[in-house]
């Protein structure tokens, strides 16, 4: 066993150049392949993360412009939605719907407690809003039925604006009173980063937003949760009976996608899906053609160390060497080049990730009324990265097969005459 080890190190030795470029391509493929997973899979769990954190049965419904004439009317007319579509929606689809809600916005609001003020977006919201979106509650609560009703002056705050306007006097602000622009409202609650997709403003019941800001029963959007709706086709069914039911109600064609604008959170993680599917597939495809590269290399250079050592291979048989002897010879010098690198290449990949994760973990996209997390936790699983290692050293194993194969091929009366 030792002669053999010398004789494989003695041969990578006297080839270090040659070994050295098969090893960086067999390093560079489980290299790439771990890094390329690492990245995937930060998209990936960024995903799965922002799904998780929401429900996925949300429609978001928004107004439009209406793109066809219809009913007398031209083109370019623009579609609100009012109170009556809130009430409409669970009475038209009761099958479908399970609770709906509103929302109306009024942006460059002015809140002051004291000294201290924010300019922050009030978002007009029903009880349901809390569900829907999943909103965090640190302290106090959300938004309820008697504040819709009563059109009370209460507000929901975000805790990063709690901080500021209540930081120099170190008091609870759940039931203090604060000034809304012209207006004195009770702070009910604090809530956390989620909600509306991370939105910081501050939540006030939607019918008091719509009263002291003269918005009528004008609503900013609809919301709603479904249930049986789980696959791409009988989402997209619902939507179009559901733009047929407002083209009743607000008289437009229906079939103007224009007219109001349908976002489906179940058709759009559907999609997401299967875009994640197919990036993972693109990955794993990159990533196995650079690992045969790499095999490929070691398969070269095989083929090369036999055809160096022909003669000295017809000296062994001469000398009564057994074709097995020789096979492992060759086999062996194949192995240790595929582990040796494969396991650099590993480490190396595992640690760039790791840079990845403590760098660029948890990186977010802010866009100012909303805050969205892109890219988290971008690690491969170890057992992975071993079998990929794994794989590669077999893969190794077999490319180096084959040239000892021929080598134990060689008659002795050839290989003495090859010079």
């Amino acid at each position: 066993m030792l002669d053999l080890w010398q004789e494989i190190f003695g041969t990578i030795k006297r080839n270090k150049l040659r070994t050295a470029l098969t090893g960086f391509a067999v390093a560079w493929g489980i290299f790439m392949l771990i890094v390329l997973l690492g990245a995937g899979n930060g998209l990936i769990h960024a995903f799965e993360q922002s799904a998780n954190e929401r429900a996925l049965n949300v429609i978001r419904v928004y107004p439009g412009w209406t793109q066809l004439p219809y009913d007398g009317f031209m083109e370019g007319r623009f579609v609100e939605l009012d109170n009556r579509d809130l009430t409409e929606t669970p009475r038209l689809f009761p099958e479908e719907v399970i609770e709906s809600g509103a929302q109306v916005n009024q942006g460059g609001v002015t809140i002051s407690f004291g000294p201290e003020y924010i300019s922050t977006t009030l978002a007009g919201v029903s009880p349901a809003h809390i569900k829907i979106e999943a909103v965090k509650i640190a302290s106090g609560r959300f938004i309820n039925e008697i504040d819709i009703q009563e059109r009370r002056k209460v507000i929901v705050l975000h805790k990063n604006s709690a901080e500021t306007l209540f930081k120099q006097l170190h008091t609870d602000p759940v039931g203090q009173f604060i000034n809304v622009g012209a207006f004195s409202f009770q702070v009910v609650g604090i809530y956390g980063d989620m909600g509306d997709q991370g939105q910081r403003g501050a939540y006030v019941p939607f019918s008091t937003l719509q009263t002291i800001y003269n918005k009528g029963n004008k609503l900013n959007s609809l919301l709603f949760t479904t249930r049986g709706l789980n696959d791409e086709a009988s989402n997209l069914d619902f939507e179009e009976r559901y733009r047929h039911a407002l083209s009743r109600l607000h008289r437009f064609d229906p079939d103007d996608t224009g007219a109001v604008w349908i976002g489906n959170r179940m058709r759009q993680y559907i999609q997401s899906q299967k875009a994640m599917g197919i990036l993972t597939t693109a990955i794993w495809v990159i990533g196995i053609f650079t690992l045969l590269s790499g095999i490929v290399g070691v398969s070269n250079i095989m083929l090369i160390t036999v055809k160096e050592r022909t003669h000295e291979i017809g000296i062994r048989k001469a000398l009564g060497a057994k074709p097995r002897s020789i096979l492992w010879l060759i086999i062996s010098e194949s192995i240790v080049i595929t582990t040796l690198f494969g396991y650099i290449g590993m480490v190396a990949g595992i640690g760039v990730t790791e840079w990845m994760d403590a760098y660029f973990g948890n990186q977010t996209m802010d866009a100012g009324m909303f805050q969205e997390t892109f890219f988290t936790d971008p690690t491969v699983d170890l057992r992975i990265a071993i079998q990929a290692t794994i794989t590669l050293i077999v893969a190794g194993t077999l490319a180096g097969f084959f040239p000892a194969r021929k080598a134990t091929h060689i008659r002795p009366i050839e290989a003495l005459n090859a010079m």
